[in-house]
């Protein structure tokens, strides 16, 4: 797929080759973080079409813009921030309504004071969960507690505050364990204390 629309861009067989060097050293430090990028994606667009056009395009202009990056630098979080601008520019041209199943509004007033969430709850249970909440707040529990990126990464990414970042993931998770005291519920588990995401 991102191969493919790469040796595109760069015309015929014997121009890519000319660029051999350029294109192994991308390959090495870009393509290995192709499957973070494209879950991601496909968790905040809810589409795998659109994920994979999303993720393709994040690698063409990466490819495009590859003289300008810096070897030695993080190049997983600058594929990351390609990745969401993208996301936000192609939204405004999919989407004609706002990008969340839920407002925040709507579930703090049906899930108030909800108790803690077991500890039993699979994975899939939480990723299930992350898509009823509110689109920033699921960007950001993805970059942190799935993708594993620090809160001044997330804020380089998502060009925002690291208040903001810290202000939403902690927004999210609440919002989180309040949708998966729910399910557990319906899986007639006790409740006990669901410590949600990674201890920052």
């Amino acid at each position: 797929m991102v191969a493919d629309a790469i040796e595109g861009e760069t015309g015929s067989r014997s121009s890519y080759a000319g660029h051999k060097s350029r294109a192994a050293t991308f390959e090495a430090v870009a393509l290995p973080h192709l499957n973070d990028l494209f879950r991601t994606a496909c968790k905040l667009l809810d589409d795998f079409a659109r994920a994979e056009d999303v993720v393709q395009e994040t690698y063409l202009q990466a490819w495009k813009s590859f003289d300008r990056f810096e070897l030695g630098t993080n190049c997983r979080a600058w594929l990351f921030r390609i990745l969401f601008n993208n996301i936000h520019h192609y939204r405004r041209n999919w989407f004609k309504f706002p990008f969340v199943a839920l407002k925040e509004s709507e579930l703090e007033e049906h899930f108030a004071n909800t108790p803690p969430v077991p500890e039993e709850l699979s994975d899939e249970d939480v990723l299930s969960a992350l898509e009823n909440l509110p689109h920033d707040n699921r960007a950001v529990i993805l970059l942190a507690d799935v993708q594993e990126f620090s809160y001044k990464e997330i804020a380089e990414i998502l060009k925002v505050p690291m208040g903001t970042v810290m202000s939403r993931l902690s927004r999210g998770r609440e919002m989180l364990r309040a949708l998966l005291t729910h399910v557990a519920e319906s899986y007639g588990i006790s409740s006990s204390r669901l410590k949600v995401g990674r201890s920052s």
